[in-house]
């Protein structure tokens, strides 16, 4: 499914118009200002699986955020801006196949991890609570209790109850169970299938952050079942190697100058995975 058909980026005599509009001269950056100008990337023309590959500072996040402004999508983590991003997304032009359906959302390494530490603290806290019904049921079992007055009546229902009960009984029906604890990658991945819904735009900034080579082949093999089953269009900022082997995939490689849209396999990154397994080859 496509949503989003292109985007076109400002140019560079767009760029220094806009700067030669800034009055005050104490900035010393009008990022995102001649960030994908100096890549050369003035235009996007979006797949259902759209790939932004690069290295660190290629402009691949810069371009995700900006297009994520652009639709007006959903974000839940601050990202990094500055006082002339709206002034740079308002320069961009998108082209659109269908409305971007309001669900869609960007969705980044921090929000992952937010989540993964949501679900430690709210075990803790579980845990807390446990504790303290555990000594909650102790002691009403082996206190003495009178019934004096009216006022008392629940605390004779919870001694009771405690009493007709094993402590671990007890515990269970006034707290939830503990979230099931699992490692960080299967946290990330059960995210991942968790936040994403059918038929919407989802720009992912590195999704395979923390993930093992084989959590990175599943999540892979997941986002393109959402791409052909789910009616979902994929903007994927990546250099994992199994995320750009991904079929149908439509991948910009922004380290190149200009940035072109090239095979998997012939980007840098991949590439030199090919080439250290080749030189062990008989390691295995």
């Amino acid at each position: 499914m496509i949503y989003l058909d292109s985007i076109t980026f400002p140019n560079e005599d767009e760029e220094w118009s806009f700067r030669l509009s800034v009055k005050r001269t104490c900035y010393n950056t009008l990022y995102p200002f001649y960030i994908l100008s100096t890549a050369g990337l003035e235009r996007i023309d979006f797949a259902p699986i759209t790939i932004l590959y690069g290295g660190n500072g290629s402009g691949k996040t810069t371009a995700l955020n900006v297009i994520a402004e652009k639709l007006h999508v959903q974000r839940s983590a601050p990202y990094n801006r500055s006082n002339f991003f709206e002034d740079y997304v308002r320069l961009c032009r998108v082209r659109l196949e269908e409305t971007v359906p309001p669900h869609s959302r960007i969705v980044t390494s921090d929000d992952v991890f937010d989540y993964m530490l949501n679900i430690r603290s709210l075990n803790e806290g579980i845990d807390r609570k446990k504790q303290l019904l555990f000594d909650e049921h102790y002691e009403a079992r082996q206190s003495v209790f009178r019934l004096r007055s009216l006022e008392d009546y629940e605390t004779l229902k919870k001694r009771n109850s405690a009493r007709a009960k094993t402590q671990s009984a007890f515990v269970r029906e006034q707290v939830m169970e503990t979230v099931q604890e699992q490692s960080n990658g299967e946290s990330a991945v059960f995210y991942f299938k968790q936040r994403i819904e059918a038929d919407a735009v989802y720009l992912l900034d590195e999704p395979e952050n923390s993930l093992s080579a084989a959590k990175q082949i599943e999540l892979a093999a997941y986002l393109e079942e959402t791409a052909r089953y789910m009616g979902c269009q994929l903007i994927i900022s990546t250099h994992s190697p199994f995320l750009l082997a991904m079929e149908r995939a439509k991948i910009y490689d922004l380290d190149a100058r200009p940035v072109d849209i090239k095979e998997w396999t012939r980007l840098d990154n991949v590439r030199a995975y090919h080439e250290f397994f080749s030189r062990h080859s008989d390691a295995f």
